[in-house]
């Protein structure tokens, strides 16, 4: 997703749009200047990287900062040339500012010292217990942003590699999409006072749909 406007970043090389895009796409390795074309891309891009990262962390792994780093430059390396990289440009979606750039490698470092080491890899007793994981690493990281683009996504591979820790199918997200937006980013939000019952409460339901699917 690249549309202008979704996001307001300081003057930086990741805020560079390609030529002839009228500064809807970002710069990219492919030369695309039509927003619906990339869209697409990435799309098909992500696809194949969630395919290839279901098989290649297991049951035990667990997740560190350059993991996800490693996530991000496997579905992004072949569009963008910052695909893996911190953002180095501080990002808002309307009133809403994530973390300072300056501050996400220490926040990852946190992230990974604290969630990632306590809930990966997920294996807990009770569904409640890892409904708990997926909604505490997933908020965080929401939270941190530390990418330029692909943040929920890559947020969402990782959920749904945990999510097949625990022994569940894979995670079906349509409960967040359309109408369901408001809904989750609100629930993002209350993870800033480190509320995370409305993030549970999201799971809670993504995993019974995923698994009646």
């Amino acid at each position: 997703m690249t549309k202008k406007g979704r996001y307001d970043v300081s003057d930086s090389i990741e805020a560079q749009f390609e030529p002839g895009s009228n500064d809807t796409v970002l710069k990219n390795k492919l030369g695309i200047t039509d927003p619906a074309e990339m869209d697409r891309e990435e799309a098909a891009a992500l696809i194949k990287a969630t395919d290839v990262l279901f098989h290649e962390y297991d049951v035990d792994h667990q997740f560190s900062a350059y993991d996800l780093r490693h996530m991000h430059k496997t579905w992004l390396g072949d569009i963008y040339e910052w695909a893996g990289l911190y953002r180095t440009v501080n990002i808002s979606k309307g009133d809403f500012a994530f973390a300072m750039a300056a501050q996400v490698p220490k926040l990852m470092d946190k992230f990974e010292a604290e969630q990632l080491t306590q809930y990966t890899p997920c294996i807990f007793d009770s569904r409640k217990d890892v409904v708990k994981a997926l909604a505490e690493v997933h908020t965080e990281l929401v939270l941190i942003h530390p990418f330029r683009e692909g943040n929920g996504r890559c947020s969402r591979i990782l959920t749904s590699i945990m999510a097949l820790q625990a022994g569940l199918p894979v995670l079906d997200f349509s409960l967040i999409s359309g109408k369901g937006k408001l809904d989750y980013f609100a629930a993002v939000q209350s993870g800033l006072d480190r509320n995370y019952q409305p993030m549970e409460k999201l799971f809670a339901d993504i995993i019974e749909t995923s698994i009646q699917a």
